[in-house]
């Protein structure tokens, strides 16, 4: 069967077709795919297994070329998941059609990241590359049932103290409050010893993504203590980046952030909230999320068999790299060891 490519940032049926399939993300979408292409150069390509007026099964991927980490197809870089938007059957027939055309030939692998991963893992050469926790809300039920399910001393006694504190609540994408969020979260990110994505990128981000994307700041006396970055797509509401000022963490201000988060999507008439994906090894986070109420699901990423090597020296050196007296580095250094190898990453 032939395999039919795609530019989704020019071909009008993309768009389309994102918007009608029942399993898109925000990660799909036209906006994501710019902001990554903007940010870090990566070509976004759509293989398809028909050219016809209207798109039925299609997968997107990035192509990275990388001198640190290699030539490859991933579906998608810095997106936690990306179904494949195909069938079963179709799903099979593109990712083996990818391999027989020799589109793979100077790649060092193609990476999956979905949801689903069964038709992936029934093809020939590919094989699991790394699990985290996935968590969502179902945000259908009522606010009181929504509540209830909170943990009652690790979520709900830090909402009625953040309350009691009066801290404030703002949402929206104001040069101000961008601002803000990317000050904690360069905070958060040299308490873990990495360095923050580039400004370009959560500039892109809103420019493209506009009233799709939204930070959500509480603050105290006018001081930002905790924030985080959603993103909207249809009925789900997506939980993309967090961060926080630890020297406020006793006023409850991050579950306190969230709550209000929940209130404002149900307002919002959103059905799920993604919290996106936790490695295994984090298990304050999974703790978090759960006590805030989520379920919790496998997610596998697939790789293809390395075709030029193995490529865990170059992304094991990078982590080395990253991690190596990062915390002790004056921010605007931390934040242009980030501007270089975030495009290597993906």
């Amino acid at each position: 069967m032939p395999l039919f490519q795609l530019d989704p940032l020019s071909d009008p049926r993309w768009p389309e077709f994102v918007l009608r399939h029942p399993q898109s993300t925000i990660f799909h979408t036209k906006d994501w795919l710019a902001a990554l292409h903007r940010t870090y150069d990566y070509q976004p390509i759509v293989f398809a297994d028909s050219d016809g007026t209207e798109l039925d099964n299609a997968i997107v991927f990035c192509k990275i070329k990388s001198p640190l980490t290699g030539r490859r197809l991933v579906s998608l870089p810095f997106s936690d998941h990306c179904q494949p938007l195909a069938d079963h059957d179709s799903i099979r027939t593109i990712v083996e059609n990818l391999q027989s055309h020799g589109i793979s030939q100077d790649l060092k692998y193609i990476e999956f990241r979905p949801l689903v991963k069964d038709a992936i893992s029934e093809v020939t050469n590919f094989s699991d590359t790394a699990h985290f926790c996935f968590h969502s809300i179902d945000l259908q039920k009522d606010t009181d049932s929504l509540y209830r399910n909170m943990h009652h001393s690790c979520i709900r006694r830090k909402i009625k103290r953040a309350e009691k504190e009066e801290l404030i609540y703002e949402r929206g994408s104001s040069e101000n409050l961008i601002r803000n969020f990317r000050h904690l979260f360069l905070l958060t990110r040299r308490r873990h010893r990495l360095p923050p994505p580039p400004a370009a990128w959560f500039n892109n981000l809103a420019h493209f993504l506009g009233e799709k994307l939204k930070i959500h700041m509480v603050s105290k006396a006018g001081i930002p203590i905790a924030s985080i970055l959603t993103l909207t797509h249809k009925s789900t509401i997506v939980y993309k980046y967090g961060c926080s000022d630890l020297s406020f963490s006793s006023l409850g201000g991050t579950p306190y952030l969230f709550w209000r988060v929940i209130q404002q999507a149900k307002e919002d008439g959103l059905m799920e909230f993604d919290l996106g994906r936790s490695d295994y090894k984090d298990e304050g986070l999974i703790a978090f999320k759960e006590h805030l109420g989520a379920t919790a699901t496998n997610l596998t990423y697939l790789r293809s068999t390395p075709l030029r090597g193995s490529s865990s020296a170059s992304e094991s050196g990078i982590a080395s790299l990253m991690r190596y007296t990062l915390s002790r580095l004056p921010d605007p250094l931390l934040a242009g060891i980030g501007n270089i190898l975030y495009r290597h990453m993906g």
